[in-house]
């Protein structure tokens, strides 16, 4: 036996509450494996962090870490968790039933998180946090027993706890053996644990992923054409015309990819005004008419110049169509319901005006991007596109079901965080190169980006050099007038700091608007501008 001082026995505490952390979160990995991986404590805990951070401090989030925001969370989460798992060791060394019972607490948390997500339909999704807890307090519970052994009175044995729950103290001898067989038994069970959660979830997403695989999506019976001549610019450093699927943007707020398989997936019609409800498989939709559409999408997170907005080749069935099927009328012919909620497999909901859906625009259930299945990051098997609606209003991802209802007696997820019921995409440009605080030579220098007013189209783009004058840029052919166009201007260049800014008309006549604003609750507005050096 060993004496073990007050200096040594405070980190060795701390440690064993780390261990004790550790071992909950590997447990409970594991058994989510069994349940379902959403219901693990970190993303049951993120989700409902997500759910209750107000739009602002998301909006904030989005800008500064893009689409690593939700890897931030969670690291974020597993430092909290860390944290509090060391003051729990320490405390456990005094009260060693109160610490175990703080890593129980923890785990009646992540389980009330659990099974009130949106999500959840078992109670079941409570046993990862439940059972990992569970494990975590007893390992907590053991090891600081070994660091309480001691010698004296029969009254002062292993792990003896007076009435008040605190173990003895004074001069103890530390079973030093048993501590560190014990934390590295506890150390290499978790890492076992862990690991085999994470193979065991990733074979649970092999049918998914091979499903998708066995995808061969048909010649549509309605093609995009061909983009034109002259549409597509070739300035270095311009946004391409067609955002290649692993370059376009993702905003989202499933902390795990949803991997459904396509084989099992059933999506439902029904509502107000549904007369026919419809279920339909993904081999239903795949034998339906399928159209091929260029459309740029834009999230209404996009600040003034900012990357989340894109374009890309869609295939799908038409949105209208399947309506029509179930027998349900816009409003402006009778029809009882004014909004289409969207629900997807991860809970979330997003409601689009019917009106829009069914007034000829090409909204479609997406199937294909690209001339490939979705990605399962854009919303494999199956996800909305509308054109000309901001993405929180139009583009579920991982489809459902779709129901009928009104924006009287239903708000969607955003709606409840004070985002606006419809909302149109706002007309919008950007200054792709120079890029801010760029430095080119005196000369010519090519100024240029890309413009945006889907469904509508663009007029015109114009271009200011300081306070200059506004000079109209050359216009890149349209494609259509649910994608973006490309825009150049030469301009030479003089040595000294300037600022380039630009506007965009849209083929309604609407102009952009000089004045910034946020992008709550419509999405931003503004002019973009950037402020070089030329050398």
């Amino acid at each position: 036996m060993k004496i073990l001082s007050k200096g040594i026995r405070l980190p060795l505490a701390a440690l064993s509450g780390l261990l004790a952390g550790l071992a909950a979160l590997a447990v409970a990995e594991l058994v989510s494996a069994a349940v379902r991986p959403e219901a693990g404590p970190v993303i049951a805990v993120g989700g409902a962090a997500i759910d209750r951070t107000p739009p602002a401090l998301k909006d904030w989030a989005i800008r500064h870490f893009g689409t690593h925001d939700k890897l931030v969370l969670q690291l974020g989460i597993l430092a909290v968790l860390a944290l509090l798992a060391l003051v729990l060791g320490v405390l456990a060394l005094r009260f060693r039933r109160v610490g175990a019972a703080g890593v129980l607490l923890f785990g009646v948390v992540g389980a009330m998180a659990a099974v009130t997500r949106p999500d959840s339909t078992s109670t079941v999704d409570a046993l990862p946090s439940v059972v990992g807890s569970l494990a975590g307090a007893g390992l907590l519970y053991v090891l600081i027993g070994r660091l309480s052994v001691r010698t004296g009175s029969p009254s002062e044995t292993y792990g003896a706890t007076g009435p008040d729950g605190r173990t003895a103290t004074g001069t103890e001898n530390w079973d030093r053996r048993g501590f560190v067989i014990a934390a590295s038994a506890a150390a290499a069970a978790s890492a076992g644990a862990g690991l085999l959660g994470r193979s065991l979830k990733n074979t649970r997403g092999q049918g998914a992923i091979a499903s998708r695989s066995r995808v061969s999506l048909p010649r549509p019976a309605s093609a995009a054409r061909p983009v034109p001549p002259g549409a597509v610019l070739h300035t270095p450093d311009i946004s391409p015309f067609v955002t290649p699927n692993g370059d376009f943007y993702r905003v989202d707020t499933a902390l795990v990819v949803p991997k459904v398989d396509a084989s099992s997936w059933r999506m439902k019609i029904h509502g107000q005004g549904v007369r026919r409800p419809l279920t339909l498989t993904f081999q239903d939709l795949l034998n339906r008419r399928l159209i091929e559409r260029d459309i740029t999408l834009t999230c209404v997170s996009n600040e003034v110049g900012g990357p989340y907005v894109g374009n890309a080749r869609w295939i799908g069935v038409p949105l209208a169509d399947l309506l029509k099927e179930a027998g349900v009328r816009p409003p402006s012919r009778g029809g009882p319901a004014d909004q289409l909620v969207a629900r997807s497999v991860d809970g979330m909901t997003i409601g689009s005006p019917v009106e829009d859906i069914m007034d000829g625009r090409d909204a479609m259930l997406a199937l294909g991007m690209n001339g490939e299945p979705l990605p399962f990051v854009h919303g494999f098997p199956v996800r909305m596109v509308v054109p000309g609606l901001y993405g929180y209003v139009s583009a579920c991802k991982w489809l459902q079901s779709l129901e009928l209802t009104t924006f009287a007696a239903y708000d969607s997820y955003w709606v409840k965080r004070s985002w606006a019921r419809k909302a149109p995409i706002k007309t919008e440009s950007r200054i792709d190169t120079p890029k801010p605080f760029a430095r080119p030579k005196p000369g010519t220098v090519m100024i240029a980006g890309v413009a945006w007013a889907q469904h509508r189209g663009i007029d015109r783009v114009e271009v200011r050099v300081d306070d200059g004058p506004w000079t109209q840029a050359d216009l890149a052919v349209e494609d259509t007038t649910d994608t973006w166009r490309q825009w150049s201007l030469p301009w030479k260049a003089t040595s000294g700091a300037h600022t380039l800014t630009v506007r965009a008309t849209d083929r309604t006549g609407q102009a952009q608007t000089e004045q910034r604003t946020p992008t709550i609750p419509s999405g931003a507005d503004g002019w973009h501008s950037v402020v070089i050096t030329v050398d």
